[in-house]
This record gives C-alpha cells, structure tokens and sequence, in this order.
C-alpha cells in the first residue's frame, strides 16, 4: 500500500530483526503514525516498541502476514535464510525491504531466493548508523526492480532519504560496499594515527583537530583526481609514487621506533613498492588503480 499523507495510520509495515538498526527503524515507522509489526528471535529487544504502539508477532509466519511489506534488518542474508526458510509459505505475495548487508553476489541469490517464493525483493544499504534513522539527511541505496521501488517509495523514505541504484539487485549491495572499504579503511587509519601519536605523548584530543583538517582537504584530492582517472591520464607532474614510497616509509620506520605496530603503513608501503616495481615509480599515485585491478600480488 502507497501511504497516505492524509491518513497516515492507514500505512502498515513489519520490521524483522530489532537490534539497534531495526528497532530505530521501527521506532521511525510509529512516529510517522504507522501501524507496525516486529519480530526478532529474542522478544525482549521488542518491549520498547510494543509500549510505544508496536504489535509483537509470535511467530515469523505471523509477522508476515500482518502486512504486505516487510523490512528485514538483519545480520547479513544467511540469517534471512536461518530466519525465514522455515516460513517460506508465508512469503507468497509479500515484498521483502532487505537492509541486511552481504556482498553483491550474495544479495542477487538472496532475491532470486525470495522471487522462487513468491514474493518482491529490494536490496537496500543504509549509509547512517541507527542515530540518523528517520532523517532525510541521510540516504540507503536501492536495487531491485523499478516499478516496486517507486510504488513504495514514501515507505522507504520514512527511514532515510532513498538513492535508487538500478535493477540488479546486487547494486544496493556493492554501492553499500564500496563506501564501507572507505569508511574502515579511513577510520582504521585515523586509530593508527592516533596510536602513533599516543606513543609519543600526544593525546588524541591534541592531534585529532589535525586529522580532522587532513580529512576535511580530501575532498579536493577526489576532485582533482577523478577527471583525470576518469581520462586514463596518470602522469607524475603533481606527486610521483616514488615520492608516496620515500614518505610512507618514513611513517613506518617512525611506528617501529615508537613501539607501534606498523602492519597498517607497511601493507600501504607495499602496495606502493610493488607499483614501482612494475614500471610506475614516476607516475601519479593514481596509477594504482590498475595495480589494484589486477588482484593480490603473486
């Protein structure tokens, strides 16, 4: 069902899995006046939400049927099947909103899985964590087909803003992806830093103001950057990966006199070396694009 804006309480969903995504998620639902049904395998996580409104479901089946949508906030897709095989009668005829994250490949079986059941599926990747829930701020990619994402679009945006990705289901899913290899890697980063910095007597209050001023300029590296990826042009006349070879061994040997370990830097270092090694020391740094492409090093 479309939701109505003059009648709000006519709209109805079930949120399956209430950690801390899916009971915000839920939450989102009741204060958009919906009626909603939740379900997890342990009923405590729903007492909040049953208090503010929210229905229990007993049973899976039960909380299938309750209405035509679903949203599944779960794990990854094996507990979607850990979950939902044993009801699969019950998914005849039920769209399925998946915002439990796995890999690409993973999610096109997953709604392949579900279309041999019966039902509709759309992959989602929720690009906030549970506090940016209900925000128009905030977006979830979509994939899936087309027609079910615009019919049901004014539910999805009750969770966050939407950003429709295409019709095969596995893009939601490497879109996902593909911002979580940034974020970790980033942030894992910023926490080696910051023990480097720890190690030297600098507190994290102390260097964080500078990371945060690194971070904030990255923006106009993309900027400069992509054009010229985008144009197969990765000559060395701005930075050389012989100059990232010479500055990034300088950060490892300045971890392993402080003491810290130096894995993070030194796998960053190799990636480098084994550019120069095969040809691209005067090169831009952006030449490890193909470098990357061409799978772990023998």
């Amino acid at each position: 069902m479309r939701p109505s804006a003059a009648h709000p309480s006519s709209v109805t969903v079930t949120v399956i899995g209430l950690g801390p995504m899916g009971r915000a998620m839920a939450g989102a639902y009741l204060d958009a006046g919906y009626d909603v049904t939740v379900w997890n395998r342990t009923a405590s996580r729903a007492h909040e939400l049953v208090a503010r409104g929210a229905v229990r479901a007993a049973t899976v089946e039960e909380a299938l049927a309750a209405n035509e949508v679903a949203v599944l906030s779960l794990t990854d897709y094996g507990a979607m099947y850990t979950i939902l095989e044993p009801a699969a009668p019950a998914l005849a005829g039920r769209v399925l909103v998946n915002l439990s994250s796995d890999t690409p490949e993973r999610t096109r079986e997953g709604a392949a899985w579900a279309v041999k059941h019966g039902a509709r599926h759309l992959t989602g990747g929720v690009q906030t964590p549970p506090s940016g829930i209900g925000s128009p701020e905030f977006d979830t990619f979509y994939s899936g087909p087309r027609d079910l994402f615009e019919q049901y679009e004014d539910v999805l945006k009750v969770i966050t803003g939407t950003d429709y990705r295409g019709e095969d289901p596995g893009l939601a899913a490497l879109y996902y992806q593909l911002q979580m290899d940034l974020f970790w890697t980033t942030l894992t980063a910023w926490l080696h830093t910051l023990a480097l910095a720890d190690a030297n007597g600098i507190s994290a209050s102390e260097i964080t103001p500078y990371a945060a001023q690194t971070l904030g300029g990255m923006g106009q590296f993309l900027d400069f950057y992509t054009p010229r990826i985008q144009a197969g042009r990765h000559s060395g006349d701005v930075e050389r990966i012989s100059m990232a070879v010479a500055s990034m061994e300088h950060v490892v040997h300045t971890a392993r006199d402080a003491g810290v370990d130096p894995a993070l830097p030194a796998a960053v270092l190799g990636a480098f070396r084994r550019a120069a090694a095969e040809g691209y020391a005067e090169d831009s740094l952006t030449r490890l694009l193909e470098v990357f492409g061409r799978g772990a090093a023998a």
